[in-house]
């Protein structure tokens, strides 16, 4: 399977589309709307400041939601010179803390509606410079091509090899992990989607639903659009009715989403009568979508949804369904070009199964990570011998499409988000009533997972599920908060004393009696 065109960077992508097309459409948001020459102004205006604060060859951090404003700081970023490090604004103090303190950016951009939160982070970890991004007095917005003046476009730009991204991933033991990403990598990973689902050159129209600051937004949305020289319609926020006027609107031609949001634009009153009459393609990642409703989906809009399968360490697309092929419903493909898969027994992953083999997956290729930033020991778990072990239990069937089917780790996904058992654990074993805490996954037909807790009580305290969700909700994201909390007397324990995950996780299956 071959290539097509590679560029160095992602940066390459959008100076390209600029000079080729300066007044195409780039960005639609809310009403505002950029074409490529002002968006390329408000990327190489942004670019100059950066550069002038230090912040080439450091680490440039943004807090941002969905907007024009992050698409600017994404390529400006890459333009100083600068590693880019996008983070989850749902975060709380307690998850965003760790990781600015590990990436110890130079400058961080932040959100005016985060400003309490964000400014005291810099104050207390040192960060030398700050840009807050709003209307409110202090704060500033980065997409105005009239606020910047015009900049040349520096004569020497980054190179494949350097480091572009820090896009940090949860660990085994839930402390976040930052996986360096070289500008080659995320480049040529695209050429490699770009292999199976290929998409069409200045006529696509983009509808961004998926938070930007993610791996699988970021690239077949953001980066997609500037290698094709198409628009990225954003929206700042998700909702039915705001989602599904927008597909007539906007005439979108290209809809990448998750199991979730899917499944809540097919429930919603309004998904009969919206206008998919411009709809070419939808992706999704995340999970597998049943078959019934990949056939709703089609059936509705004209158009099939292909699914895929990714990690942020590989680029972060491993598969894909081909657009032009065979498409299994529960598959997520085969693997892009230039990539190697391979299923391997969990024991030592040195045994390669053969097709019907149940193991752990590894793969090789160029858009894999050079590493987890100051994390030696986890970097020599997942890269052993050029593979990078996913963790994930998949098969391959005999024609070598790729079935997940469970994951080694005890990482539970939610909505698309990873959310690992042990975060959740700590916090609430930091709760002065709870004795004991453990957190299993538990199917659900519309967010893949959710998290169930199951806590034991100190002796002679009281317990009740609304103050352990108020406890969390000032400590977790939204989305890691359990969905259910089950006082129980004790926690099933293993010969050896361990928990034992297993009966609970069929305990969380079950009905609460």
């Amino acid at each position: 399977m071959s290539l097509p065109r590679i560029y160095p960077t992602v940066l390459h992508m959008l100076l390209e589309a600029a000079e080729q097309a300066p007044d195409r459409e780039a960005l639609v948001c809310e009403g505002e709307r950029l074409n490529y020459a002002g968006y390329l102004r408000c990327v190489t205006g942004l670019a100059r400041e950066l550069h002038e604060t230090g912040a080439a060859g450091e680490r440039v951090a943004f807090i941002l939601g969905n907007s024009l404003d992050i698409c600017v700081a994404y390529f400006a970023g890459h333009l100083a010179g600068a590693q880019i490090v996008p983070l989850n604004p749902l975060y709380t103090e307690r998850e965003l803390k760790p990781m600015l303190a590990d990436a110890a950016p130079r400058v961080l951009i932040y959100e005016q509606a985060n400003h309490g939160r964000d400014a005291r982070l810099a104050a207390e970890l040192g960060i030398p410079e700050t840009i807050r991004i709003g209307t409110g007095s202090g704060s500033r917005r980065l997409a105005r091509p009239a606020d910047w003046p015009a900049t040349r476009i520096p004569a020497e730009l980054p190179r494949p090899e350097d480091l572009g991204t820090l896009q940090f991933t949860g660990g085994t033991t839930g402390r976040a992990k930052g996986a360096n990403l070289t500008h080659g990598a995320t480049a040529i990973n695209i050429s490699q989607r770009e292999s199976i689902f290929p998409m069409r050159d200045d006529v696509e129209r983009c509808l961004c639903v998926m938070p930007l600051f993610h791996c699988y937004a970021s690239h077949t949305n953001l980066h997609a659009m500037a290698w094709h020289r198409g628009t990225l319609i954003v929206q700042k926020r998700y909702h039915p009715a705001e989602v599904l006027e927008a597909f007539g609107r906007e005439r979108v031609t290209l809809f990448g989403g998750s199991p979730t949001l899917f499944a809540g634009l097919m429930n919603f009153k309004g998904f009969a009568g919206a206008d998919f009459s411009h709809v070419y393609l939808s992706c999704s990642g995340s999970a597998p979508l049943p078959a019934e409703m990949l056939g709703r989906w089609e059936a509705r809009t004209g158009t099939p949804i292909i699914e895929g399968y990714g990690q942020t360490e590989a680029g972060p697309v491993i598969s894909f369904n081909p657009v032009s092929g065979v498409r299994k419903p529960g598959s997520v493909g085969i693997p892009v070009a230039q990539t190697e898969l391979e299923i391997v027994d969990v024991e030592t992953g040195q045994k390669v199964l053969p097709r019907g083999g149940k193991g752990e997956i590894r793969l090789r290729g160029p858009q894999l990570m050079r590493d987890y930033r100051n994390r030696p020991e986890e970097t020599a778990q997942a890269l052993r011998g050029g593979w990078l072990y996913t963790g994930d239990v998949g098969e391959l069937d005999p024609d070598g499409y790729l079935f997940i089917t469970g994951r080694k780790k005890e990482m539970i996904i939610v909505s698309g988000y990873n959310v690992f058992p042990r975060e959740i654990e700590e916090v609430l074993a930091a709760d002065p009533v709870v004795k004991e805490a453990a957190v299993v996954g538990r199917p659900d037909d519309y967010r893949g997972e959710l998290p169930v807790a199951f806590i034991v009580a100190r002796d002679g305290e009281q317990v009740d599920a609304l103050s352990l969700s108020a406890y969390c909700s000032e400590r977790l994201a939204k989305y890691k908060i359990p969905a259910e909390f089950r006082i129980v007397p004790a926690l099933p324990k293993t010969a050896v004393g361990k928990i034992d995950r297993l009966t609970l996780a069929e305990m969380a299956k079950a009905k609460k009696s």
